[in-house]
């Protein structure tokens, strides 16, 4: 009997051992991410800036964001979405059981099926784009229509580049290789920014639209060329039909594509329902969503693209170690996130006005967009949440609940921009944002503790007694350094910049002392991610 107990103790003990050196892989290769991504975000502010000092917060910009959004969709139900949540899990398993040969052959036929998909979209688009730009911006005027119309149809290419270029980051983050899928969007931005740059002189609406066609160019070649010097060159092959895995790949991808097709109303809402609402509301939107593109690329996106990976190597009858690997990643996931969103909603009111107060920027737009900005930062826990648990069901091959969550998040984001716009304006469909966002991280948390037959058990007393003291310990700093140090909103650049980043360091210091003095688990996984880099 004792020897029995000693064994459940052992196995006890090395199934903890093996999943916390799990959580730290999963936490090593996110970092690798963060890394590219903070130089893209960063670069991707940058951009921000300067079209926010060029045309500010007008109408002619609101026509360029509505066309944009008709030619980005497929950032987030491709680079984001369907194709990693069906080609990644697929490719992952054909890697590991078939080696690299069997690997390259199902990327190239999906590139073709991409390419086919992509060209098949496009032409539709340059059809019925007066259609697409009158459902999403119903209250424009027919000059600002007519904008939307041309930037749209010029601006449609982009989709197949940032397609292509998603699936090259799948194959490079199931290879292991997650640094340049995460610098490749600073190339974007960068190749973006310069060409604003060197056509200052002659301004106007249309050089945006060639800046992202420029941009997303980059995207792809750097990925491309960065898969061939990993001997997995990328050209289009014929697809066949006997090609089991690029069936199983497509089964997986038509009902999440038509899942994140229905998520992808979420920004056509706010559009739409902002194009009602005084001229602006949708740019001041528009840039409140850039500014939390830093935080959600950083670290949700590099943490769930870490994860997917390793989650689709997980055995599917082990449901109890599915479990506690995606319960200590989703702890990491808010240790990391849950500050970054308070500090975020407390300094909104700074960090806009040193990012975008200048130029055409004016007062309105800059007290508007830091308004937005802390509604939409209150929702990115719940953000962070969604896009975890999300991997996971598509990691388990859960297409139905990847649909009922998507259409959950629609639903309810829609009754709420409906219902708080009438009284809060633009911050209504701000709030409506977190709020989807947060109910649809409860539902998603639902459908996959139904599905493994465990609950997930990630707030449970003992760890949320650690978790927020430090939380409101942070808060508190914060408040009493803007009673304190107000910021220098008078004082040139230097001194401004100053203030938000020895904020910034002062406050994660204070969190990241108060996680130790508590003994936050999630230091082990860093701990154990920094020894895995050394090695």
């Amino acid at each position: 009997m004792v020897a029995h107990i000693m064994t459940e103790e052992n196995e006890s003990t090395q199934n903890n051992a093996k999943r916390s050196e799990a959580v730290s892989g999963m936490v090593f290769h996110a970092a690798r991410m963060m890394v590219g991504t903070l130089v893209s975000r960063v670069l991707g502010l940058v951009r921000e800036m300067l079209t926010a000092a060029l045309f500010g917060a007008t109408r002619q910009l609101d026509a360029f964001f509505v066309a944009y959004t008709l030619a980005n969709l497929s950032r987030q139900l491709l680079a984001e979405g369907a194709l990693s949540a069906s080609f990644v899990p697929v490719f992952s398993r054909t890697l590991s059981s078939e080696g690299k040969k069997s690997a390259l052959d199902l990327a190239r036929q999906a590139l073709s099926v991409i390419i086919a998909g992509c060209a098949t979209v496009i032409i539709l688009g340059l059809v019925f784009a007066p259609l697409l730009v009158n459902i999403m911006a119903p209250g424009f005027d027919k000059e600002a229509k007519d904008i939307a119309v041309s930037l749209t149809r010029l601006m449609l290419p982009f989709l197949l580049l940032v397609s292509a270029g998603a699936l090259a980051m799948g194959v490079l983050n199931s290879m292991g290789s997650f640094f340049i899928p995460a610098i490749a969007p600073a190339l974007s931005n960068l190749a973006y920014i310069l060409f604003l740059l060197a056509t200052t002189k002659h301004i106007t609406i249309w050089n945006l639209a060639f800046a992202v066609l420029i941009g997303g160019i980059c995207h792809m070649g750097l990925q491309f060329l960065w898969c061939g010097k990993m001997d997995m060159p990328l050209r289009p092959t014929v697809p066949k039909k006997d090609n089991t895995q690029l069936r199983s790949m497509m089964a997986l991808f038509l009902p999440y594509a038509a899942g994140l097709s229905l998520n992808q109303l979420n920004p056509l809402i706010n559009r739409m329902l902002g194009s009602f609402l005084s001229a602006g509301s949708i740019s001041v939107l528009t840039y409140a969503d850039r500014v939390l593109q830093l935080p959600l690329g950083l670290f949700v996106i590099a943490i769930s693209q870490a994860v997917l990976p390793m989650l689709s190597r997980q055995d599917p009858n082990m449901t109890d170690d599915f479990r506690d690997f995606v319960r200590d990643a989703m702890r990491f996931n808010l240790f990391v996130i849950l500050p970054v969103a308070i500090g975020l909603a407390i300094t909104s009111n700074e960090i806009v006005h040193l990012l975008f107060y200048r130029g055409a920027f004016n007062e309105w737009a800059w007290h508007s967009t830091s308004n937005a900005l802390s509604l939409y930062a209150l929702g990115l826990p719940g953000m962070a949440s969604s896009t975890l648990i999300m991997r996971a069901i598509y990691a388990r091959r859960m297409p139905k609940a990847a649909v009922m969550v998507t259409t959950a998040n629609i639903t309810v984001n829609l009754c709420a921009s409906v219902l708080l716009m009438h009284y809060f304006r633009y911050m209504g469909l701000a709030a409506a944002s977190a709020i989807a966002a947060t109910s649809a991280s409860v539902f998603a948390a639902y459908l996959l503790s139904r599905d493994i037959g465990v609950k997930l058990k990630i707030f449970d007393t003992k760890w949320l007694a650690k978790i927020l003291p430090p939380i409101a310990a942070m808060s508190l700093f914060l408040f009493v350094l803007k009673t304190l140090m107000p910021y220098p909103a008078d004082s040139d650049f230097l001194r401004r910049i100053v203030w938000i980043a020895a904020s910034i360091i002062l406050a994660a210091i204070v969190y990241a002392i108060a996680t130790l003095l508590l003994k936050c688990s999630e230091w082990t996984w860093i701990s154990g991610a920094v020894k895995k880099k050394k090695s």
